[in-house]
């Protein structure tokens, strides 16, 4: 499900001792990579509009608070890659109102975006913005002199 922008600009992935997380204006994205030959029927992702749970074969291997809002009944899992990669999908609830960027997967920042992995998803993200604004030229490949040093103010 990655976004046609995406596909040119590429993701900026926050690395997780499972995978790893990245966003792009209305989804974040869990890649939980595996040695194993992953099964549907060993998997159970639980998701609510606060929470991620996802085990295998009974062991936790993700759980916890969401950084944000999200569309539970819309979120989608597969299974990827021969067995070896779980993707999730998770619609953000609240991309459309408001300049929200993930900081973290979960609310207790275990899996934090580090200062450089987050400057460069807030620039990505506004690239992402101006290409949905603007549909008829391609910003994939543009520059910002923005200046990130400081979050913007998140309700």
């Amino acid at each position: 499900m990655v976004s046609h922008f995406d596909e040119k600009s590429g993701v900026v992935p926050c690395g997780t001792e499972w995978g790893r997380w990245w966003q792009n204006v209305d989804e974040v994205h869990v890649e939980i990579i595996s040695f194993k030959n992953l099964k549907a029927k060993d998997v159970s992702i639980k998701i609510t509009p606060s929470t991620i749970k996802c085990s295998y074969l009974g062991e936790i291997i993700l759980e916890g608070k969401l950084f944000r809002p999200v569309h539970a009944d819309e979120a989608v899992w597969t299974i990827e890659d021969n067995g070896s990669l779980l993707n999730i999908v998770l619609p953000k609830a609240d991309y459309a109102a408001k300049e929200i960027v993930w900081e973290a997967l979960t609310a207790d920042e275990k899996y934090h975006a580090d200062p450089v992995t987050l400057h460069e998803m807030r620039k990505k993200l506004d690239l992402e913005k101006f290409q949905i604004e603007n549909p008829g030229f391609d910003f994939s490949n543009a520059k910002l002199s923005k200046s990130y040093d400081k979050a913007p103010e998140q309700s």
